[in-house]
């Protein structure tokens, strides 16, 4: 008997704790908050950065290597930032990144407004961008569920993306118009963004134990990706993320679609790229409302599923809105795949490897991105941009499948979070 009131006495305390507000949790405000400042930031910054490049190149190959530069130091830095993470105070470490971009953006700024700025320094600066984001992606991914429970971290999640989304329909926008007073005006913008964000962080409270010494080693910087290989459902999880966005993805090739296949012109090119944020920002705030209770391995590779098959819509539409929905509804299906991944790496990894899990995944998302907009174009120079993306999103829903019969830890996943 006292068992059963006992369970019942946790069942409503749990109960209480996922339908307790966001703001009940001050401490992850203001770190959602400081992503937003950051994000509105970086991607002013990259707007800038982007058209300095043309600019001064007007060099597709120089777009290119600017992308590429940024990747290259995640993955010569994934082992060494993700033992830093486990090491050290997290929100710190944010503060300091922020720090460096914000450093970064003056130095661009003062090069624009005083005429010495090059390719050779816009290349160099995506460099040290990428250094600074080897050691921001894991530690953000890694502090998230140090601030609220873990029953409430799917919905903070979500609140998350939500607010990400937001940024990146924003600030591309807010820096091209700034973009009219000169690239040392959004530079300067982004140093305030970046300042804001770098102060909330250093506000950010939560109950850290500095670890026992321990010695980096090859062991302690290999043991996030030992961890990632034993556990089925993290492996899965990330591995998902990797294939789904790498045959999917069809924003590299939107351009070509605006141009040669829907007529329209750089308006109609602006909506589609807002098109699957729209979507994930309208999905992500009824996911703060509604979590994900039951059956999440499913409602996961159902959301994959969903993704492929809009993208095929979107390959063979030649109907502006019907275009424009395909990627909007695509946005949505994938917005519930990253909330769902993202709360399942979370909650599986104790928070001793969350850091150094998290900067391997952060490598798989940065690789499914990159390498996407890669095998978009390869496959669209062999089959054109719709033969492109059919085959794109056949090889989504291939993966979706195959996912349930490789990985049924995952595809039978119950519960975000798991009685351990």
């Amino acid at each position: 008997m006292t068992d059963t009131l006992n369970e019942l006495s946790n069942a409503a305390d749990s109960a209480d704790l996922t339908t307790a507000p966001l703001r009940s949790f001050p401490a992850f405000i203001r770190f959602w908050w400081a992503r937003v400042a950051a994000t509105i930031g970086n991607q002013m910054l990259m707007v800038a950065v982007g058209w300095q490049m043309y600019d001064l190149t007007g060099s597709a190959w120089d777009l290119g290597l600017v992308g590429l530069l940024q990747f290259a130091p995640a993955l010569a830095l994934v082992l060494v930032a993700g033992h830093v993470v486990d090491r050290f105070h997290r929100a710190r470490i944010l503060s300091l990144c922020m720090l460096g971009q914000g450093l970064i953006a003056v130095v661009l700024a003062l090069g624009s407004l005083r005429g010495w700025a090059s390719r050779e320094l816009l290349l160099g600066v995506s460099v040290l961008l990428g250094t600074v984001k080897a050691f921001q992606m894991p530690a953000q991914q890694a502090l998230a569920p140090l601030l609220v429970p873990k029953e409430v971290l799917p919905r903070a999640l979500a609140f998350s993306s939500a607010g990400m989304q937001g940024a990146i329909i924003f600030g591309p926008a807010l820096g091209g118009f700034i973009f009219v007073a000169g690239a040392h005006a959004v530079y300067g913008v982004c140093t305030l963004a970046f300042a804001l964000a770098a102060g909330l962080l250093a506000g950010v409270r939560y109950e850290h134990a500095p670890r026992p010494g321990q010695t980096m080693s090859l062991d302690t910087l290999l043991a996030g990706v030992r961890f990632v290989f034993q556990r089925q459902v993290v492996l899965g999880a990330i591995s998902l993320d990797l294939f789904a966005v790498l045959l999917g993805g069809a924003t590299a090739l939107l351009p070509m679609f605006a141009k040669d296949v829907l007529h329209v012109g750089p308006w109609g090119l602006g909506l589609l790229r807002a098109a699957p944020a729209v979507g994930a920002l309208s999905l992500s705030i009824a996911l703060t409302r509604w979590p994900i209770r039951r059956r999440a391995g499913h409602v996961l590779l159902g959301a994959v599923a969903v993704y492929g098959l809009t993208t095929l819509v979107f390959a063979l539409s030649n109907v502006f809105m019907v275009s424009l929905v395909a990627l909007a509804v695509g946005g949505a299906a994938d917005m519930v795949s990253v909330v769902i991944r993202q709360s399942l790496v979370q909650l599986d990894t104790p928070d001793a490897m969350r850091g150094r899990v998290s900067a391997v995944n952060s490598v798989f998302i940065g690789a499914s991105n990159q390498l996407g907009e890669f095998e978009s174009g390869v496959t669209a120079a062999w089959l054109g941009p719709v033969g492109s993306v059919l085959l794109g999103g056949f090889g989504t829903l291939l993966v979706a499948a195959l996912w349930f019969r490789l990985f049924p830890g995952l595809a039978n996943r119950d519960a975000l979070s798991e009685r351990r």
